[in-house]
């Protein structure tokens, strides 16, 4: 349910960054590495599925807004997530 601005007392702008500057453009990344990237993390960084879940929730915009900046590469195997890096 929405609620009213009054309530935070902390509003920033919603920025986001260049892939360039988050990636290494040697290196491929699964989704899930690249959400703990984009939060100052290390990419094997241990985390509880909660967590997880809601640093995906900003990756994926973020990787679709810059979609033109990626290139994939297919999983290993159909139960394992593929692996995406700088074009």
């Amino acid at each position: 349910m929405p609620r009213p601005r009054e309530d935070f007392e902390d509003l920033r702008t919603f920025e986001f960054r260049e892939p360039a500057a988050v990636l290494d453009d040697e290196s491929l990344y699964t989704v899930y590495e690249i959400a703990r990237l984009l939060q100052g993390l290390e990419p094997d960084a241990e985390l509880d599925p909660s967590t997880e879940d809601v640093i995906l929730d900003w990756a994926i915009p973020w990787m679709l807004d810059h979609s033109d900046a990626f290139v994939f590469a297919e999983p290993d195997s159909d139960d394992e997530p593929g692996y995406y890096g700088l074009r």
